[in-house]
């Protein structure tokens, strides 16, 4: 683990290049674009994408400099787009980046394999820059001809991610993030140079997915003629408060359970959301303070009986006897949900591990890596190894080289 002395001195270090780009140091100017390479550090450890099938637009929510840091520094778009119209490389376009995380369109799972995410300074329901359009109607031009990508096949963040089952939805659902949606719109998409765009979300009408934000959709897929920019209420806030019928989800979706996010009681008394065990216990009056440079997709929370609910529905909602539902037994075990009788469900025992929407990949053997059973996911922070010792380890803080043999890897559907 790393000091918090540590940290404090890497982000100072940090601070001095991102300063500098954001002042104007940008070399490599490449024709009408002003574009500068600014890679992350997790570029050259990045696999190549087997395939380009989609671009995916995404709002930073949060100003330029805390963005562009955590950007930088987790490898989580391939390019950024400043408000002044400057363009900054990333991840190499041929490399994955983790910009998509829990993603899926027409049936197709996990989009960072085979997309590409621009990051755009702003928010989702507020214009961009003169500069932006600009500079992201000649990106989006040259993106297209490069991997033949037809316009409709340029989506947005809200219009792909997906979330798990949680305390409000039972089944895997749409709405896990508003991110980008206002180059939904018909009139932004234009000026962007798109004249298509997908009419519906064929997962949701497929069955594959339920629609857990109505009016996400409706702005996701409605037809919209005006010419006006999008522009909702006041400057967006970092701190929300709940009303009666408002939950934490509604506020902070898939960040609603992490540390990210501190809820502020009626009280005075603040809890960090990935300590909060009782979320129908939450007053109206709570005060939701979302963290400014949030990562773009949290890690899926290994989720815990007795902690996160008290039952397998509890727990892993209507999903819970699927096989990509995998249960940890405190005394070793591991189970799939199709592996369990009904009777099962019944006897969990308290501190039973779960991963919902997750392949069990087997072992780690003599010829077989962790590369080969789950390709460029192997070292991917939502990634779990389960050791030896029963231990679950993320893909971020492994090594492929070191990874014992029986190791058993799990990696998201």
């Amino acid at each position: 683990m790393e000091s918090g002395g540590r940290r404090k001195m890497r982000r100072f270090i940090l601070t001095i290049p991102i300063l500098a780009v954001l002042a104007g140091v940008s070399p490599g100017a490449e024709g009408a674009l002003n574009i500068a390479s600014y890679y992350s550090p997790r570029n050259s450890e990045r696999p190549p994408r087997a395939s380009t099938e989609f671009i995916i637009l995404h709002t930073t929510e949060g100003p330029a400099r805390g963005s562009l840091r955590k950007l930088h520094e987790r490898g989580e778009a391939h390019y950024f787009v400043n408000t002044d119209g400057r363009v900054l490389r990333i991840i190499h376009r041929d490399r994955v980046a983790f910009h998509a995380g829990r993603s899926m369109w027409g049936g197709k799972t996990d989009l960072d394999n085979c997309s590409i995410g621009i990051e755009l300074v702003g928010y989702h329901d507020r214009d961009i820059t003169a500069a932006q359009y600009r500079a992201l109607k000649e990106l989006l031009r040259q993106l297209k001809s490069i991997y033949r990508i037809p316009d409709e096949n340029v989506l947005t963040h809200s219009m792909v991610a997906y979330g798990a089952p949680n305390a409000w939805h039972k089944r895997s659902h749409r709405g896990r993030k508003r991110c980008g949606m206002l180059f939904a719109r018909d009139s932004v998409r234009k000026k962007i140079g798109l004249n298509k765009k997908p009419a519906y979300d064929p997962d949701v009408r497929a069955g594959r997915l339920i629609n857990a934000d109505r009016q996400l959709a409706q702005a996701l897929y409605s037809r919209d003629t005006s010419p006006g920019a999008p522009v909702a209420g006041p400057t967006p806030s970092n701190a929300v408060v709940l009303a009666a019928g408002k939950t934490a989800w509604d506020v902070a979706r898939d960040r609603y359970n992490t540390a990210e996010v501190t809820y502020r009681f009626p009280d005075g008394k603040e809890v960090r959301g990935d300590r909060v065990t009782n979320w129908n216990s939450i007053p109206a009056g709570t005060v939701v303070v979302l963290g400014e440079a949030a990562t773009e997709n949290p890690v899926d929370p290994i989720r815990v009986l007795g902690r996160d609910g008290k039952t397998a529905l509890e727990v892993a909602g209507e999903e819970y006897a699927l096989a990509t539902t995998i249960y940890f037994f405190p005394d070793g075990r591991i189970r799939r949900g199709d592996e369990m009788a009904a009777g099962d469900f019944k006897t969990l025992p308290a501190e039973t591990r779960v991963l919902v929407g997750y392949v069990d990949g087997g072992y780690i053997r003599k010829g077989r890596s962790a590369f080969d059973i789950c390709g460029p996911r192997w070292n991917r922070p939502d990634t779990y190894y389960r050791l030896a010792d029963n231990r679950l380890v993320g893909g971020g803080s492994i090594s492929e080289t070191s990874i014992p043999r029986d190791t058993r890897v799990f990696f998201r559907n």
